[in-house]
This record gives C-alpha cells, sequence and structure tokens, in this order.
C-alpha cells in the first residue's frame, strides 16, 4: 500500500492557512475564538431550555451572553419534546472579580513610615540598604487566584546553577535526625532586664498601650559583619558559622511561601560561613501562611497604604520590638562579662542597647562538624518562688483589620479568615493560638527554633492589637502566654531532630562544593529552592 503525502501549504506570515489557499474545505465552518481560561458550554444541553439555559447565566455573569454561541444547542419546536420539565435549575457558583496584577516594589520606609514608632537603629539602617531586593506583585485575594511575587535577588546569567531542591521532599532526605552531641557556651555579650509579672494581668477587658521605646537600639547584624564571631573563627573554635536567625530560617524553610535568599562563603579550608545581604530577614512577615495574605490595595480602599505587605512587615517588627522592652523592668537587671559588641556609645547620640544578651554557642553534630551560632536572649524571668532566674525570649503577634474589607454583614477578621481577639482571646485563646499557627506557620516556626538555639527557658508570646483598625501607630497589649520552646515546638509539629537533620543537609552540601560564593534562592512562586554558585564580587556593591 502507498501513501501519499498531502500538501501543506505554508504561511510565513501567520499562523494557519494563508489567505490564498487551494483548499476551501473548512472555510463554511463557524469558527469562535476562546482562551484557555474560558469555560466551554454543553454540546447539547438536555436540562433546560435554550433561553434560559446554565450556560447562559454562566455568559451573563462573565459580561458575554453569546460567548461560543455557534456551538450552543438550540431546540427547534419540531425536534422532540422534553420528558421532564419540572427539574429545579441549578445556578453554579460565583468566582469572585477579575484577576488583577499590581506591582509594587519593595521600597525603604518613606516619611510616614518614620512616624510609625520607634523601630531602634532599623530606622538607620534602612537609609544606606536596598531593603529586599524585590517587590511583590500580587494577584486579588480570591482564593482560587494564585500570588504571583518576584525573587528576592534578580539571578544573573552568570550564576551557575548547582541544585535545584523541592521544599516539601527537604524533610524526606534526612537520614540524620539526632540532635547535637554537646552544645556549649562561648562567650556571653549584653545584659539582660527583669520580667515584670504586671503583664500578666493583661486581658481584652484591661489591655495595656504599647509603648514606643525611640531611645533602644536593635542590632540585626550578619555573620561576617559581627567581630566576635570573626576573632572565634580566627581562634578555630568551629568550622560552620551562623546566626540563630539564618539558621532558624534554614532550618523551618519548609513552611515559607515568600522569597528569600541566603548567602554561603566556602573558604579554602573547608570553612562555612551562612550570611544574609543587608535587609534580608530585619523585618517580620505578617499572615505569610494564610489563604488570604496581605496583598497591594487601591489608593481609594486604603489611602494610608497601612496594609499593604511592606507597611505590615514594619509594623509588625515595630510591635515586637517595642514589646519585648515594655515587659521587662531595670529594677534587677543582669550584666555579662562582655558588653555589647556592636554598642558605640561615641556613635549612640542618646540612643542605648536593648535588653538582649548574645550567647556565643557552639553544637558538636558529629562527623567533625563544630558549629558556632550567635543567639539572642531577651530577658529573664523568676516563676513560682523559684530561686534562680530563667532566660526567656519574647516576641509579639499582631492583629491588624483590613479596612478594605470591611462591610455591614462580616469584620475585617473573618474576612482575613482569623478570629477576633478581643471576642476569644480571654475565653477560648486556643482558637486565637490555632489561627495564628495557620496564617504566620513560619514566623511562629522560626520564633521557636531561635528560642530552642539559645536554651532558652521560656517563649513569651504577646498578643498585641491596633486601638483603631485604620491607625498602625497605637496598639494594645491585649495578652501574654508563656511557652516551654521544646514543648511548643513539639505542639506545632516542629521536632527538634528534624531541624538539625534539615542543618546537617545544607553542611553536607556544601561541604561537597569547591571554594567559593554560593546562594541559596527561595522560588518567589512555588516551593522550591536553588543554589547557585556566583562570583567572588557579587553582592559587593551598594547597588546589589
Amino acid at each position: 500500500m502507498s501513501f501519499a503525502t498531502p500538501v501543506v501549504e505554508l504561511n510565513s506570515a501567520s499562523w494557519g492557512p494563508p489567505d490564498d489557499a487551494s483548499n476551501k474545505k473548512f472555510d463554511s465552518l463557524p469558527y469562535a475564538p476562546f482562551g484557555r481560561g474560558d469555560r466551554l458550554g454543553r454540546v447539547a444541553d438536555f436540562t433546560s431550555n435554550a433561553q434560559y439555559s446554565q450556560q447562559h447565566y454562566r455568559n451573563r455573569r462573565h459580561g458575554d451572553a453569546n460567548a461560543n454561541s455557534e456551538f450552543q444547542y438550540k431546540i427547534e419546536s419540531d425536534d422532540f419534546e422534553l420528558v421532564d420539565t419540572t427539574k429545579t435549575q441549578t445556578k453554579s457558583s460565583s468566582f469572585g472579580n477579575k484577576r488583577r496584577n499590581n506591582q509594587r516594589s519593595l521600597k525603604a520606609l518613606n516619611a510616614r513610615s518614620n512616624n510609625a514608632g520607634g523601630r531602634g537603629n532599623y530606622n538607620k539602617l534602612q537609609n544606606n540598604r536596598g531593603g529586599r531586593g524585590g517587590g511583590y506583585q500580587r494577584r486579588h485575594n480570591n482564593w482560587r487566584d494564585r500570588q504571583d511575587l518576584q525573587a528576592s535577588v534578580a539571578v544573573k546569567p552568570d550564576w551557575e546553577v548547582v541544585v535545584d531542591m523541592d521544599l516539601k521532599k527537604l524533610s524526606k532526605g534526612i537520614t540524620n535526625t539526632d540532635t547535637p552531641k554537646s552544645a556549649e557556651d562561648l562567650l556571653w555579650c549584653g545584659h539582660l532586664d527583669r520580667y515584670n509579672d504586671v503583664y500578666e494581668k493583661c486581658s481584652t477587658r484591661t489591655p495595656a498601650v504599647l509603648k514606643t521605646y525611640r531611645n533602644r537600639e536593635f542590632y540585626p547584624v550578619s555573620t561576617t559583619d559581627d567581630p566576635v564571631i570573626e576573632k572565634l573563627a580566627i581562634d578555630g573554635q568551629g568550622n560552620v558559622f551562623a546566626t540563630d536567625t539564618i539558621l532558624a530560617h534554614l532550618m523551618a524553610c519548609p513552611r515559607s511561601a515568600y522569597p528569600w535568599d541566603i548567602v554561603v562563603h566556602k573558604l579554602s579550608d573547608g570553612t562555612l560561613f551562612f550570611d544574609k545581604r543587608d535587609g534580608m530577614f530585619d523585618y517580620l512577615t505578617v499572615n505569610e501562611t494564610a489563604n488570604n495574605p496581605p496583598s497591594q490595595t487601591k489608593a481609594e480602599d486604603d489611602p494610608n497604604g497601612i496594609n499593604t505587605p511592606e507597611r505590615l512587615g514594619l509594623e509588625a517588627t515595630m510591635v515586637s520590638q517595642n514589646f519585648s522592652q515594655q515587659i521587662l523592668t531595670k529594677s534587677k537587671r543582669k550584666e555579662f562579662g562582655l558588653p555589647n559588641p556592636f554598642y558605640d556609645e561615641e556613635e549612640a547620640k542618646g540612643m542605648e542597647p536593648a535588653s538582649v544578651a548574645y550567647r556565643y554557642r557552639r553544637f558538636d553534630l558529629g562527623d567533625d562538624v563544630q558549629l558556632v551560632c550567635r543567639t539572642e536572649l531577651h530577658g529573664t524571668v523568676r516563676k513560682g518562688g523559684e530561686k534562680t532566674d530563667q532566660y526567656m525570649t519574647s516576641f509579639a503577634l499582631n492583629e491588624y483589620f483590613d479596612s478594605t474589607k470591611l462591610n455591614a454583614k462580616s469584620n475585617a477578621t473573618q474576612a482575613q479568615g482569623m478570629v477576633n481577639w478581643r471576642e476569644k482571646l480571654d475565653s477560648q485563646r486556643g482558637a486565637v493560638v490555632g489561627s495564628e499557627l495557620k496564617n504566620n506557620a513560619f514566623k511562629i516556626a522560626k520564633w521557636t527554633a531561635q528560642s530552642i538555639l539559645a536554651d532558652a527557658d521560656q517563649m513569651k508570646i504577646g498578643f498585641v492589637s491596633r486601638a483603631t483598625p485604620r491607625n498602625n501607630t497605637d496598639h494594645q497589649i491585649l495578652g501574654t502566654q508563656f511557652y516551654r520552646p521544646k514543648d511548643f515546638a513539639t505542639q506545632i509539629t516542629l521536632p527538634e531532630g528534624n531541624m538539625w537533620g534539615i542543618m546537617r543537609l545544607y553542611i553536607n552540601f556544601f561541604s561537597d562544593q569547591k571554594e567559593g560564593k554560593y546562594v541559596i534562592v527561595k522560588d518567589p512562586n512555588k516551593p522550591n529552592i536553588k543554589i547557585y554558585n556566583v562570583p567572588e564580587d557579587t553582592f559587593e556593591s551598594d547597588e546589589e
């Protein structure tokens, strides 16, 4: 048998056959253009008459009652009779508003942000740094819509991809879930104030006004900028160096949703430094893992822009810092052997370091891995008539109301998938904590990991809410709660062995790589990370 090759006429100017094609076989057939997202109607709808069909209702909702009308079955009077015309009409559900893209760059603090409260030296640091490098590009907060974000750092053509890893499968690759063989303190720096028990009485009926501490300095210093870590590295005290912020981020990274990046330096002798760029991790996130995370809003809906991701992150950071200082009293301060390594009295100009103790610890992970980490403690507490002080960390969760979603039938917290703290916090605190564990899973996991790394006896969580929904500068403390970090880690399904197992994976991977600089980059829209080998001068200029 023979097969004759059909003649295909080429069209170099466009798609499909040319206008002067000789084959006119399909010219008389109707054609309706459609997009991939359009809903196609039935070939024949026998469940209702043609005029008021379900497809007709759907097309009317989307503004096109005649979409693909050539392909809709039309009942003629002499075709046939419907056997049953008494069925109840079933209306299809609406899928929300049309999608929209609003791309805003993540900028440094503007003049209005500077009036939002005392953020210590965050304002000063941001004057000379480029923020997190990338902005947010979001779609409408419908539950079916995807949020399109931008990467935290621009990937350059000369960056070499070393590995592409799925975050969801990261935990499955762990073979060693042992906790460190030993943990010892190398140095203590700074001071700690005593916890004030009066804040145990805070409630929704008797809230405490959150104060602003404009004269307190906070230091988000990275690994390679820490003079103490530099000295410990020169003295050979370890072969892996990092801060608790960076370690906690990596340990809990499978829960992350927003983009991020971490820089890793490998020296010729195999020493690893886990580092961060200026501005990265300096601000807290708000509702990062919620079903409806914060998004950019129209100017007419939110003229002050207080509910954008950037402004909410600034507000949350300010609230947590002020809370950590307000709940302490200076009457029983504990000084350590070395002063705060980042405080310079000559340059302070009326500022003082916040109540923070830097605890430099060394963890023996086995296989000749000695990890040195700078951890932070925020205060001391003495409970139940105990004779010795316990070390504590303190953080604050903040409640906000999205004023763009207020209406007569539903309040803002319901629209955001949260519970109203003023209604539930006193009587159903578990419901509030459960809601926060869902909406801020990554942030709370990082706080817990930081507390475990610092070997804190207690972790203090404050519940801080705006005094009024449209004012992001005035806040009230509605309640506080103590947790034991390791018990709380079990409660939020964050096993300590799994945390160290993830860290071993990263350390083992970089141990097999050549000397140089690497960047771990979280994909902005997928649970995926890529590790790049980058030139040594990457991020050295001020612009980068």
